[in-house]
């Protein structure tokens, strides 16, 4: 059985994906969750917003430029809601784009028509937007894939695969570059790498369409008659073409904004046990051999800053078993420097085409979750995809929140930048009660605003030890030089402590402690 991959539910997706005004189900109390169990202060939470097809945004082609807008901040106010830091947003769904590149064009999935000029810049729009409610923007790319539909004639006529027709392969009813070419390497890494130069990105991404699955009538024999002398068989020739790309990747991404997160949301399985001793003791599709992805060597490699396997199988499933594969991962990731996060599959939750009992049950994702505590490589989720966030489905989000998300949390820091300049230490420069709470007004110091605030609470002074998790922690806003929040919950005696932090998700020294006297 093949793994699970978002390849087998765009299509299904597309077709049931909920228009943007269904309104927000309401959340549960966290009161109980957050006294048994304190989140931990960094913890990847982000979902996937998928625009290839229409499957979240924009939700149809054609919308109007303040249609569009509306619902991308819809987008994050789920995210808020949630309690998420972290949008993965895709950008370069089909060798198109989402912003005016040289390289591509205009995105078919904002207009309905490829090459047309929206009327304004999603790209610089959704950025903006993202990081001014203190949220992290992922940039997420398809390396390979040219069209959902197998026809190069209907391509734009300014399109790359037409003006290079030896770039394409047709496979499948659908297009693909190429990767055995290394000018298509070099030409996808250029288009993808203009987005990272231009804006203000947080991260780079890839999902796990490289060579499509079953590639037996994928025809580059006469690439592999051209580059493939030295290697044993098309297979091993194929895996060193998409290592090429990974690691090319890294040192370009590393030379382009080093400050940048990079990595790749594979699918799950590299290997089953019973095809080599070092896989997993599953019996589904391998990306090593299926989509010649040597996913678990990358990580060993130290070629990506995290990686995010799609483990979208239930706890106890027989071919792929979710309790196992997340000691198989952490195992992987141990020692390496690679961060951990997993690719959790809130499009299964609660579908009625799911016939496992496991996925009608709405605490499921949060046994999930609550599996990952006990290895301590994994550093958080993301969900997939963010139409399943929103639906919420046997209310199995509003579980996953209620039982693990009670307190905020800042994005992981990447371990090569955690050595980098901590960010000035802020002033927390009143905490004075009011009708609607506690008032506290926050100074940044030093000569550039912090992109984050974190502040805390707690009954008596605080340790500096204490900062170390999220036990106290209240909440996280957007950085500025002054910002005033009022906490609903606080009374007069408390103190109230803030931390500065930067993009990297570094954080400065503690404030001075503000008792509330007033």
């Amino acid at each position: 059985m093949s793994a699970p991959s978002r390849r087998t539910v765009l299509r299904g997706l597309a077709l049931t994906a909920a228009a943007t005004a269904v309104p927000f189900p309401a959340l549960a109390s966290t009161a109980a969750s957050a006294a048994e169990w304190v989140p931990p202060l960094h913890q990847m939470r982000g979902m996937w917003i998928a625009s290839v097809l229409n499957i979240n945004w924009p939700s149809k082609p054609g919308l109007t430029v303040d249609q569009q807008k509306a619902e991308y901040l819809a987008w994050l106010d789920l995210a808020q809601q949630r309690k998420l830091n972290s949008i993965f947003l895709q950008i370069r769904p089909t060798a198109d784009a989402f912003w005016p590149s040289p390289y591509e064009p205009w995105s078919q999935w904002i207009t309905g028509v490829q090459g047309q000029d929206p009327g304004y810049d999603p790209l610089g729009f959704a950025v903006e937007e993202t990081h001014k409610r203190g949220l992290a923007l992922h940039a997420w790319f398809n390396p390979y894939r040219v069209s959902m539909q197998g026809d190069p004639a209907k391509l734009h006529p300014d399109h790359p695969g037409r003006k290079h027709p030896e770039w394409i392969v047709a496979f499948g009813g659908r297009l693909y570059y190429n990767p055995g070419l290394p000018e298509v390497r070099k030409f996808c890494q250029d288009a993808m790498l203009d987005a990272i130069a231009r804006y203000d990105i947080d991260g780079l991404h890839f999902d796990d369409y490289f060579y499509p699955t079953n590639t037996t009538a994928f025809d580059d024999a006469a690439a592999f008659a051209k580059y493939g002398a030295g290697f044993p068989d098309l297979a091993a020739w194929r895996r060193n073409n998409v290592d090429l790309m990974v690691s090319e990747m890294q040192q370009r991404v590393l030379e382009t904004k080093p400050e940048i997160a990079w990595g790749i949301s594979p699918s799950g399985i590299w290997r089953n046990k019973a095809t080599d001793p070092l896989g997993s003791d599953t019996s589904g599709g391998q990306s090593y051999d299926n989509l010649h992805a040597d996913t678990r060597g990358w990580v060993k490699k130290g070629w990506l800053d995290y990686i995010a396997p799609q483990l979208y199988w239930y706890i106890g499933q027989s071919n792929a078993d979710y309790a196992k594969l997340v000691p198989w991962w952490s195992d992987v990731a141990q020692g390496t420097g690679t961060l951990l996060w997993i690719g959790q599959a809130a499009y299964k939750a609660g579908d009625p085409a799911q016939t496992a009992p496991q996925w009608q049950d709405p605490k499921e994702l949060s046994k999930h979750l609550t599996l990952n505590r006990d290895y301590p490589q994994v550093s958080g989720d993301i969900w997939f995809s963010a139409g399943d966030v929103r639906a919420d489905r046997i209310g199995s989000v509003t579980t996953v929140v209620a039982d693990h998300y009670g307190r905020p949390a800042l994005a992981p820091v990447l371990p090569r930048l955690a050595s980098g300049p901590k960010p000035h230490r802020p002033v927390v420069a009143l905490a004075r009660t009011t009708d609607e709470g506690v008032r506290v007004r926050l100074v940044a110091t030093g000569p550039k605003e912090p992109f984050l605030f974190a502040i805390f609470r707690f009954d008596e002074r605080a340790r500096a030890a204490q900062f170390e998790n999220a036990a106290n922690l209240v909440a996280v806003v957007p950085g500025d030089r002054h910002v005033t929040w009022v906490d609903p919950e606080g009374r007069r005696g408390q103190y109230y402590y803030a931390l500065a932090v930067d993009r990297a998700n570094r954080v400065s020294r503690p404030s001075n402690g503000h008792r509330v006297i007033v």
